[in-house]
Parts: C-alpha cells; structure tokens; sequence
C-alpha cells in the first residue's frame, strides 16, 4: 500500500507534534517495511526519513506552502491508499477522493482553555479538527482523556475513535552512562543535584505554581526549566527571584541531551494544567527518574502508580509531592522501578503494532 503522511511538524516541529509524527513515521517505516511511505510537506535538512519519499509543493504552490498543504495536494496524491494526518487536519476535500484517512487527535485544550489562546488560533483549529472529525474514516486519540474531548467538543463518533497511545523517542531507552551525565552537567554548568522540569515555558505549563510551591515547602533544590524563551518565562524568572528559589531556564537545548538531562535529575517535576499525553512523564520513567505530576487529564494514564500526583492548582500538595519523592529513599526506590514497569507499555513493539493494527487496517 501507498501510505502518506502530513509530514509539516515531522520536518518543522521540534517540539512534541514533531516528535509524535517523526516517531509514527520510523516505527511504520521500520515495523511495516512492506509499504511505500511517503511524506507530504516542504523537506529540511535538520530531519531525515529513510525508506521514504517526499511529496513536496511544486511551481506556485512553493509559495503558498500552508495554502497546499490544506488542499491544494490533493491532485498529487493519486495512487495512494491511505492518507495519515499526524497533528490533527486532514487536506479539505480529500473525503471526495477516495482515499482513506486517518487523523491523529492529541488533545482539545484550544477548546477547554480558549483563555490560553488566541481568537484567530481557536477559530482556524476549532474549524480544522471539526472537519476532520466529521470525515476522517479513523481518529486515533493519544489517551482516554482526548478521546472523551472529542465526543464532548467536537460530537465525534465514537465508533471512528481509536485509542493508540504514543511512545516516546528511542533514545530515552538506552542506557546512560555516568560519564554522559557528567559531560552534560559540565557543558550546561548544572548543580550536582537538581530539579527538571521540560516543556513549552508557557502558562499550561505551571511552572509559577511550581516555583510557588518549592518556596513554601523550603526545598532549595535548584530547578532546571528546559524549554523556549517566552514572556512567561520571564515573568517566572522574576517570580523565583522574589520567592527565593534557584531557577535556571535553558533554552535550544539539542534533543540529543535530554536523556542525560533527565538522569541526572532528582525529580522531573511537571505541573502542567492539561495534556493530551505528558510524554516528559514517559521520558523520566525510561531513564530511571523519578516523576511529580498533575492529577486529572490524561497524567495517570502515562504515569499510572509510578508517578506521585498533586493538584496543579494546589501549591503546598505541589510542594509536599516533590519534597517526599526528593527525601524518601525507599519510595524513590520504588517509583523508578514502577516507572521501568509503566513505560514497558509504550515500547516500540507495543507501539508499532497498534500503529499498523489501526492505520494500516484494510
């Protein structure tokens, strides 16, 4: 079969849609070798896909690459079978073609917190994921949590919705070494010990409420906040400043170094609101570190009994979680042992077959 995929963020996104479609893209190309991939979207030199091709916009569409994207490739997927829209949208019009879709649906959170978001953002994805709920033959929801946000917001049918959790990039599963943790810690300038907290440095993401919490449970463990520079990181820097906690952000940090980031770590301590995943959470667990959460979303559905909770709104359960998982040996014993256990089910393996099992279905 003839497989394509809406490869945008896989070749432009560095974050967590880029990471989610770059792995869809190498767990079928490497567990379902048997089938043409190819990859619509403008190519760059950062990402490279093996045993693929890329679709890319030719003549005037090169300059109306999101206007090509959305329908204008319609005319150069002849001869494929299925078409696999990674973040959500699926080309308008492609239900006329014949081809059979396939969109994946990471969360609602546009919807849930429009506060977050800005007017024009919510209307165009608002219009976005409605059309692809309506006419995608299957939506693959990342957990429990989205799939009930697509019922809710966007009146999908349950029927079309398969529950396919994600994994995370392989290289959190091997090992880490002492030296690449001290080669980190050197090159970054990092304390011994450590707090880390990964992800978009946005209001979701509760970083103020975490630097609130340290200060009022008295932990002076320095926090490490990996993510992109934003006014909101500014705003939390001047925060940490005020309540006397050690903050440092880190910014452009290469993807390769977050294996060892996370090891060296005491705690991933990772606040956030809502998530459609929290794959942070999975990446901890891989590399043996232990994890402090959010209850409700979709958070224990990732971290399952391996993580500690504590209401993201709450700032002394907050600040009590992350003192327990930092002082008591036994349970940090147990948490990365259980965390080892927890991320047994998004290998690869389990992963990929759920992949084929749902997209590839005949």
């Amino acid at each position: 079969m003839r497989v394509a995929f809406d490869a945008k963020r896989a070749y432009h996104n560095t974050r967590g849609l880029g990471n989610y479609s770059r792995d869809v893209i190498r767990l079928l190309t490497t567990y379902a070798p048997e089938h043409e991939y190819i990859l619509c979207a403008q190519p760059t030199d950062h990402y490279t896909f093996p045993n693929t091709r890329t679709l890319a916009p030719q003549g005037l569409w090169r300059l109306f690459p999101g206007l090509w994207r959305s329908r204008g490739c319609l005319s150069a997927l002849k001869g494929v079978d299925i078409y696999h829209g990674l973040s959500g949208e699926l080309p308008f019009g492609i239900h006329k073609t014949g081809i059979r879709t396939v969109v994946t649906m990471h969360d609602a959170i546009f919807v849930r917190y429009p506060e977050l978001y800005s007017p024009t953002y919510r209307r165009l994805f608002t219009h976005k994921v409605q059309y692809a709920c309506d006419i995608a033959d299957t939506i693959i929801a990342i957990s429990e949590q989205t799939k009930r946000d697509l019922v809710e917001f966007f009146h999908a049918d349950e029927r079309k919705i398969q529950i396919v959790y994600q994994g995370c990039s392989h290289i959190f599963r091997e090992p880490v070494s002492e030296e690449q943790i001290a080669e980190v810690r050197k090159r970054y300038d990092l304390p011994e010990h450590y707090l880390l907290d990964v992800g978009a440095i946005e209001a979701r993401k509760n970083l103020k409420n975490l630097i609130r919490a340290l200060s009022a449970a008295h932990i002076d463990t320095p926090l490490i906040a990996v993510g992109g520079a934003s006014r909101y990181a500014e705003e939390a820097a001047a925060l940490a400043k005020q309540e006397g906690v050690t903050l440092r952000l880190m910014h452009g940090v290469p993807f390769r170094d977050f294996p060892a980031l996370y090891k060296g770590a005491e705690v991933l301590c990772y606040p956030s609101i809502f998530e459609g995943f929290g794959i942070p959470i999975l990446e901890a667990m891989c590399v043996g570190t232990p994890v402090v959460t959010s209850t409700g979303s979709c958070f224990a559905e990732t971290g399952g009994d391996a993580a500690l909770y504590a209401d993201p709104s709450d700032i002394e359960q907050i600040g009590a979680q992350v003192y327990k998982a930092l002082r008591d040996t036994a349970l940090r014993q147990k948490m990365v042992e259980k965390g080892f256990q927890q991320a047994q089910k998004f290998t690869d393996e389990v992963v990929a077959a759920n992949l084929r099992r749902v997209v590839l279905a005949q």
